[in-house]
């Protein structure tokens, strides 16, 4: 039996997850501001501290950590809680958890970002270039000059790009931590119905095209999630897979915009 942390486990993706890796026999530790193992507010760094502490008080051994907990970029949004949540939450859960990780012998992260990183012109790059520098401070004063829309995938490509940046790091890989990302497309949960709700938003997120002519379903993301946790994936380090039922591949045949900072 393995130990794995899932954070923003009370729905969606992260219940996804939760219950996939549960029922394969694992033990999963959930972390949310609700219904969860350890509850904290991951969009401050008291609350992360606090979710390390209560994670580490459960275990001495993470051999993955899947942070899901998110924001999304609906009108109205607080943007600079968008960067606190979405990357700083994130990052600082793993790297506060990166001696159990170590501890493992060989331990798994997953990022979650999106496919939005490519399939939406116009994000705010300057969010997710401070989001890399950790400063989170000045991150959070851009964010609020800017649209939640854009702030959004600012956010996720940070999350795509530091798991491509630090995965290849002996920091790492060199403690026998992977770190890759998955970059889901609309995938069927409360937080894309937010998204469909949105007078400006829902009619763009509508429109997105998809190969298989349906938005996907957590279990999907899930599935994918827990291949990039186990032994069989054991090749991948700093990778980005997308799973959006084809869209990134219908808007960017031959290479995405903006993939490279």
């Amino acid at each position: 039996m393995r130990t794995y942390v899932v954070s923003g486990a009370a729905s969606g993706i992260g219940a996804a997850t939760t219950a996939l890796l549960r029922g394969q026999g694992d033990r999963v530790i959930t972390v949310d501001q609700r219904d969860a193992d350890v509850v904290a507010d991951l969009g401050t760094a008291a609350g992360r501290a606090e979710a390390v502490a209560g994670v580490q008080a459960l275990t001495n051994v993470v051999h993955g950590v899947v942070p899901c907990a998110g924001i999304v970029g609906v009108a109205g949004a607080d943007c600079a809680a968008i960067v606190s949540v979405n990357y700083f939450g994130a990052v600082d859960l793993v790297r506060g958890l990166k001696p159990q990780l170590a501890a493992a012998g060989g331990s798994s992260v997953v990022m979650i970002a999106s496919n939005s990183i490519t399939g939406m012109p116009g994000w705010r790059l300057s969010t997710a270039e401070l989001c890399l520098a950790g400063d989170e401070e000045a991150a959070r004063a851009d964010a609020v000059e800017a649209d939640p829309l854009t702030v959004y995938p600012g956010t996720k490509a940070a999350l795509a790009w530091w798991a491509r940046r630090e995965g290849i790091t002996e920091a790492w890989i060199g403690e026998g931590i992977r770190l890759n990302a998955v970059a889901p497309g609309s995938i069927n949960s409360p937080m894309t119905d937010r998204l469909l709700a949105d007078p400006d938003v829902g009619p763009l997120v509508a429109a997105y095209p998809s190969a298989l002519g349906r938005m996907g379903r957590p279990d999907e993301i899930a599935a994918l999630v827990a291949f990039l946790l186990s032994d069989a994936s054991s090749l991948m380090v700093g990778s980005v897979v997308y799973a959006d039922g084809g869209t990134d591949a219908m808007l960017h045949p031959i290479a995405p915009e903006r993939w490279v900072l």
